[in-house]
C-alpha cells in the first residue's frame, strides 16, 4: 500500500520523499484527499550498442550514388532532379 501525502507536505519534504522512493517505498501525492500524482524512480533501459549486430542487413547498392544525387537535388532546390 503506497504512502499518501498531501500537496503541502510533498512540497515541504520533497527531498525526504524522493529518498523514500529510492529506498523502494511507493508515494502518492494527493490534493484535497484525491490522489493526483505518483513519485517513482525513473527507469532507464540498459543501452546495448551493437545489440542487433548480425540481425539487420541492408544493400549497399540501394543506397548508392543515385540516392545521393536525389537528395542533393532536393537540397539544391531542383525538384525536377528528384524522383518523388
Amino acid at each position: 500500500m503506497p504512502t499518501i501525502v498531501n500537496m503541502h507536505e510533498a512540497k515541504t519534504h520533497l527531498s525526504r520523499l524522493v529518498e523514500r522512493v529510492l529506498a523502494g517505498e511507493e508515494v502518492v501525492i494527493a490534493r484535497a484527499g484525491r490522489p493526483v500524482a505518483e513519485l517513482r524512480p525513473v527507469g532507464r533501459p540498459d543501452l546495448a550498442f551493437g545489440g542487433l549486430a548480425g540481425q539487420i542487413s541492408y544493400d549497399d547498392e540501394a543506397f548508392g550514388e543515385a540516392a545521393d544525387a536525389e537528395v542533393a537535388a532536393l537540397f539544391d532546390g531542383d525538384p525536377a532532379g528528384a524522383a518523388c
